[in-house]
């Protein structure tokens, strides 16, 4: 074996690269963000030489727009697809988010490219949309009058209080949860304490 058919540390490549790579991605854009982590820094990583990351991902934003599609493919399936959940209870579940769990990464992602063309970019409005429809189909099998208006109302206190949360060092998800309870109420006609389970 020739020393270009080893990675940067003499680990032989082959099977692999590819998910070490994306799982490099995932820990470093977490970590200190997209713009600064580098290429080379990733592949050390990964253990990979940079010809074989190149292999794989046409370039960084082809690995950007990766990282995010694997992110979260089914949208929230841990709280819209739970079926020991009424539609209200899963409409609140979004809201139970642990106060560590760090920036979303799409709005990260949204944030540090600047560039609204940017395939990454594309991804996050794309999956941005699609939590507003999880939330307003779950609004609709609740009862809402207005569902679209409802889910639109919901993304956006979710987003609100990750970014909130993230920017003070401080838990805004049980804020949000109290908002949303009042959204969500407002919302369902005829909705009594004693329904509100």
């Amino acid at each position: 074996m020739t020393e270009l058919e080893k990675g940067p540390t003499g680990r032989r490549r082959g099977r692999g690269a590819r998910e070490r790579i994306l799982s490099a991605s995932q820990k470093l854009f977490r970590e200190q963000g997209i713009n600064r982590t580098g290429m080379d820094q990733l592949c050390a990583a990964a253990e990979v030489s940079k010809r074989t990351a190149y292999q794989h991902f046409g370039g960084k934003d082809e690995l950007v727009a990766e990282y995010l599609r694997r992110f979260d493919p089914s949208v929230l399936s841990s709280v819209f697809d739970r079926t020991d959940l009424t539609p209200r209870e899963r409409l609140l579940a979004a809201f139970d988010v642990p106060a560590t769990t760090p920036l979303c990464p799409y709005i990260g992602a949204a944030v540090e490219l600047h560039d609204p063309e940017h395939p990454a970019s594309q991804y996050a409005r794309d999956y941005k949309k699609a939590v507003a429809v999880r939330l307003a189909d779950t609004a609709r099998e609740a009862g809402a009058a207005d569902p679209e208006q409802l889910g639109e109302q919901l993304a956006l206190l979710i987003d609100g209080a990750a970014a909130r949360t993230r920017v003070l060092n401080a838990d805004a998800f049980p804020t949000a949860a109290a908002i949303a309870i009042a959204l969500i109420d407002n919302a369902i006609p005829g909705t009594t304490g004693a329904d509100r389970r």
